[in-house]
């Protein structure tokens, strides 16, 4: 493909999405990306194109064929159906809520993930874990949104567990209504990147999307006071522009509220999120330890030692095993026929 004009490259088109389209697709076809996704029909923005088109694929394929929001997609150039959704650099996904063997498609081509929460009861170290997990499987960079600092009476207590998690993570506190402070998280948005928007409700995601805008045109809820969680207020998964701070100009993906992201397949993501961990399990006498009974076992020796603490190995033990589960039913759900998964 030729090289793309300036409104591509806003959009966040790169070298990766060029090399996927050949001679012939350059001359009918027109990239566009998708805004966000509704029942059969997704908003597209391209060049010289903002439209709803239908997000049929002219031959149906796997569960993962079909688009979801910040999808690069070639449509065809006099009619505007969809030709094909080019690959992507990384793809979010989950069991589909109520039935784990169909897969929900939650974003596309993200570059950094900001898993957000709020410096209150919703601080919740699992579920934290629980997206770093995703997004060391996805290969995209996280970075901890540490919200209503002004409202809390020890943001650094926060700030230093948060922090602790893993080495090298990239943690940052902000008052999401405060636009100086919520500038610090430009250095995240420059032209053409996209960021993803994960957390519980309540915990400030609408309110910094509103702030990071320079709008307030997302409806935001009271949380309650009882234990600090809030109502769902965005129920469409949408991008949306960024203009904020000297290197403004990027994207980003609001996503409904997930209190229980259920992984599917991330071993890899498990391993590196508790890499220590896995370390410790490399010294155990047996490969096949089960760190219970064992001689020789170097977890049991390191909890004896107090260099493990025991909330973290059941955490890894809980996510680990939760993964063994999910990838054998992604397993069986590909293996199963292409009729059986009509009737679903």
């Amino acid at each position: 493909m030729e090289t793309p004009n300036s409104n591509l490259v806003q959009l966040g088109w790169k070298p990766f999405f060029s090399k996927q389209v050949s001679a012939e697709e350059d001359g009918r076809c027109q990239p566009v990306r998708v805004m966000s996704v509704h029942r059969g029909m997704v908003t597209v923005l391209g060049d010289g194109i903002e439209d709803s088109i239908s997000s049929s694929l002219p031959v149906p394929g796997g569960p993962e064929d079909r688009p979801t929001v910040g999808d690069w997609l070639l449509i065809d150039r006099d009619s505007w159906k969809l030709v094909r959704i080019l690959d992507r650099t990384s793809l979010f996904k989950r069991p589909a809520p109520g039935d784990d063997r169909r897969l929900q498609l939650i974003a596309a081509n993200v570059d950094t993930l900001f898993v957000v929460t709020s410096c209150n009861q919703d601080f919740n170290v699992a579920r934290i874990e629980r997206y770093l997990v995703v997004a060391r499987e996805v290969g995209v960079r996280p970075v901890i949104v540490l919200t209503k600092a002004d409202l809390s009476t020890d943001p650094a207590g926060f700030l230093e567990t948060a922090s602790a998690l893993q080495p090298g993570l990239q943690v940052e506190l902000v008052n999401g209504r405060d636009p100086e402070s919520v500038a610090r998280l430009a250095v995240h948005c420059n032209v053409g990147e996209t960021v993803a928007l994960v957390g519980s409700s309540g915990v400030g995601k609408s309110t910094l999307v509103n702030t990071m805008r320079g709008s307030d045109s997302i409806v935001t809820q009271a949380v309650r006071e009882d234990d600090g969680k809030g109502l769902h207020t965005t129920t469409v998964r949408e991008m949306h522009r960024l203009g904020f701070g000297p290197a403004g100009g990027g994207w980003l993906v609001d996503t409904p509220g997930m209190r229980e992201l259920q992984m599917s397949e991330v071993t890899a993501g498990v391993a590196e999120v508790f890499d220590d961990i896995v370390a410790i399990t490399l010294e155990c006498r047996f490969t096949n330890c089960t760190h219970a009974e064992e001689p020789g076992c170097a977890i049991r020796d390191a909890l004896g030692r107090g260099a493990l603490e025991p909330q973290r190995l059941d955490r890894w033990r809980k996510l680990a095993t939760e993964d063994v589960l999910n990838t054998g039913i992604a397993a069986t759900r590909r293996a199963r026929p292409r009729k059986a998964r009509k009737r679903q």
